[in-house]
């Protein structure tokens, strides 16, 4: 695609509420100021949506500006919509730090569970 096209087809996102995902599974979200041919963006009043089973947090990042190599999705957010189902519980972010952690290590666990079992061949 042509620089001429990428500034097409992106600059009608420019001013807008966006959702950006990341390589390593951060989702920001905020109103989109600036972005280039590398899909290096600036965000404006950007904040981290963290979710863990039920619970979210928005932590606020301010103006962040992203390095297009760890962009994976870019798109605008319904403003109109309600962003998530009514069962999501917003938490502190203190609450999302400790349910991450939880989380975190639950996960430790069971990788190293399935390495004591490995002995076992299920296959």
């Amino acid at each position: 695609m042509s620089n001429m096209m990428a500034g097409i087809t992106g600059s009608f996102l420019i001013q807008r509420k966006i959702l950006v995902l990341l390589r390593d599974g951060r989702k920001l979200m905020g109103t989109l100021r600036s972005f280039d041919q590398f899909a290096n963006a600036v965000l404006e009043g950007a904040c981290e949506r963290v979710i863990v089973g039920e619970q979210y947090c928005d932590i606020p990042l301010g103006l962040y500006v992203i390095r297009g190599e760890n962009v994976v999705l870019i798109g605008e957010m319904d403003t109109e919509r309600e962003e998530l189902p009514p069962h999501m519980i917003r938490v502190s972010e203190t609450e999302i730090k400790r349910a991450q952690k939880v989380e975190r290590e639950a996960g430790e666990l069971r990788g190293t569970m399935r390495k004591r079992m490995e002995f076992l061949d299920f296959d």
